[in-house]
C-alpha cells in the first residue's frame, strides 16, 4: 500500500502541513504512523479525500461544455511570432500551455493577468509512475 508522508499530502493538495495536520487532528482525514513514526496518510485515503473535496475555481465564462477537463486560471505570458501564439496559464498548482494562431489570441485580448479557462479535450493522456513502484 502506497503512504503519503503529511508535508507531501499537503503539496499534493496545494495546502500548507498545518492544514493536513488539522485535517488529521479533527478526524477529517486519516493518517497511521509508518515504521519511524511519522504520520502518513495511505495513497488511497488521500486521493478520495481530494476527490471529495475538490472545488473548481469558479468559471467565469460559465458556459455549458463536453469537455470535463476545465482548468480556471490566470495567463502568465504570452510569446506570440507572426503566425502562432504560445499561451501559458497557472490553473492552480499546474501550469498549462496553449498553442494557437496569433490572431486567435489577439481576438482573445489573452494576456498576462486575464482570467481564463483552459479546456482540454484530449484522446490521448500519458500516465507515469516513478520507477520501481507497483
Amino acid at each position: 500500500m502506497t503512504t503519503i508522508r503529511i508535508k507531501d499530502a499537503a503539496a499534493l493538495l496545494g495546502v500548507s502541513d498545518d492544514t493536513v495536520r488539522r485535517w488529521v487532528d479533527s478526524g477529517s482525514l486519516t493518517a497511521e504512523k509508518d515504521e519511524a513514526g511519522r504520520k502518513v496518510i495511505a495513497g488511497k485515503v488521500l486521493a478520495e479525500f481530494a476527490r471529495e473535496h475538490a472545488a473548481p475555481p469558479p468559471d467565469p465564462l460559465g458556459v455549458a461544455s463536453s469537455a470535463r477537463n476545465r482548468f480556471v486560471g490566470l495567463v502568465t505570458r504570452v510569446t506570440a511570432d507572426g503566425v502562432m501564439a504560445e499561451v501559458q496559464m497557472q490553473c492552480g498548482p499546474f501550469t498549462v500551455v496553449s498553442l494557437m494562431s496569433r490572431e486567435s489570441a489577439t481576438d482573445l485580448g489573452l494576456e498576462p493577468g486575464k482570467l481564463a479557462v483552459a479546456v482540454v479535450k484530449a484522446t490521448t493522456v500519458v500516465v507515469e509512475t516513478p520507477r520501481g513502484s507497483s
